[in-house]
């Protein structure tokens, strides 16, 4: 496998990541669940100005794309920021552009001399 192609697949399996990351809302959600550690639906309601439909459906695309996970004790689930495996792929993705960019860099030097 390519480079190239090992880097595009990478930012394929990034996508989903960003894709949450780009709303408003589910940054705000993460961002209290990582400083709170965990939150029910209710107090990230009263964190935030959303309705509680909207943190829940927002809860759910964020577990849908494993940012978040969940614990049920009692009637309550306690949400969690689930944060490592895409903190993983990110970094990964990183390193891969950083090589590729090294690569094409000596390339052009060597294409010049």
């Amino acid at each position: 496998m390519t480079n190239l192609k090992c880097s595009l697949d990478i930012l394929n399996e990034c996508i989903p990541v960003f894709e949450m990351l780009k709303d408003k809302q589910r940054q705000q959600i993460l961002v209290y669940l990582t400083e709170k550690g965990q939150l029910t639906v209710n107090e990230i309601v009263e964190l935030s100005n959303l309705s509680r439909p909207a943190i829940s459906h927002h809860l759910k695309l964020l577990l849908q794309s494993e940012l978040v996970s969940f614990e049920k004790i009692g009637t309550q689930r306690i949400y969690r920021a689930e944060l490592q495996t895409s903190i993983l792929r990110l970094r990964d993705l990183i390193d891969a552009l950083q090589r590729d960019l090294t690569n094409s860099l000596s390339h052009d030097l060597t294409e010049k001399n």
